[in-house]
């Protein structure tokens, strides 16, 4: 009976450890970055797409995306620790070591990175790389000297499309990509900022500039929301232009995009936290629903 039990005990821990490193790459940020990469794959494809590649694509960009998330949290662990929406992770709780953290999320990003130089191609190896060298390098260490971190964390999050595109075409020199990147970069800014004024208490608490300076009454932050919200609209109807897609995607990402901005409209008008949070889950909807709209008006 003792011995059985331990076995349990045992197969309990692993499978908690297991879950903490899962945990480690923020799966959630990782499906996001590989949808927005699958758009950018499918796009670049010009209507043939190799679904060998694709999924290659998909496996190298997991890998790093996973592992940058991982590397900014070895990063960030003692702050995450002085905040309430993080201080149950892994590496604040010493659930997972400092050391192992760091271990586990280079072999990720090396790994990744490797296998889409020798495996896709070294365009969209290198793109990647630029993704979790800005990320990291730039991003990270600028949260906690001004909120300009925001539009440079920006960039990293707008590249996966642009990966997708140079993974299935080989270069980084066609529109269509950026337009994509503009698409994601302006709905990103308002998505973070929502999010940045929900928990500003305890960004503060930890020292992270994640709002305008001196924008104590949030007037900066709605007027970025808004601005970076209507900025959607001309870059949504420059992808119908340049005829990435076609009049039902107009109407229905215009649609989105009129969401969208209505609640970054109460928001900036009110600055609540229950409007923060409305802005917070528009922004959460937008994307996907976005990705949707331009695949099924690509599939027919």
């Amino acid at each position: 009976m003792n011995s059985t039990q331990d076995n349990i005990v045992q197969e309990r821990s692993f499978q908690s450890i297991i879950a903490d490193y899962f945990q480690l790459t923020k799966p959630g940020i990782a499906l996001a970055v590989l949808m927005s990469m699958l758009m950018g794959f499918i796009l670049g494809s010009n209507g043939n797409v190799n679904l060998i590649l694709m999924l290659h694509a998909i496996f190298g960009t997991f890998l790093i995306a996973s592992g940058t998330s991982a590397h900014n949290m070895f990063m960030e662990r003692t702050f995450d620790g002085m905040m309430k929406r993080t201080e149950q992770r892994p590496l604040p709780q010493q659930r997972i070591s400092a050391k192992n953290g760091m271990i586990f999320s280079l072999v990720l990003i090396f790994t990744g990175l490797t296998y889409l130089v020798l495996v896709v191609n070294p365009v969209a190896g290198l793109v990647s790389f630029a993704t979790t060298l800005i990320y990291l390098a730039a991003y990270t260490p600028l949260k906690r000297v001004s909120a300009f971190n925001i539009l440079v964390g920006a960039i990293p999050g707008a590249l996966p499309p642009v990966g997708g595109w140079a993974a299935a075409s080989g270069n980084i020199t066609e529109p269509g990509m950026w337009l994509l990147f503009a698409i994601v970069l302006f709905w990103q800014i308002p998505h973070v900022m929502a999010i940045a004024w929900k928990y500003k208490d305890d960004y503060f608490g930890a020292g992270f500039k994640m709002l305008p300076k001196n924008d104590l009454k949030g007037t900066k932050t709605g007027f970025y929301a808004v601005l970076c919200t209507l900025l959607l609209f001309p870059a949504s109807y420059a992808i119908y232009y340049f005829e990435l897609a076609g009049m039902p995607f107009l109407v229905s990402s215009f649609t989105l995009a009129l969401v969208y901005l209505w609640y970054s409209v109460v928001f900036a008008k009110d600055r609540t936290l229950v409007n923060a949070r409305k802005l917070m889950f528009a922004s959460i909807a937008y994307l996907p629903l976005f990705w949707v709209v331009l695949f099924i008006d690509r599939l027919f």
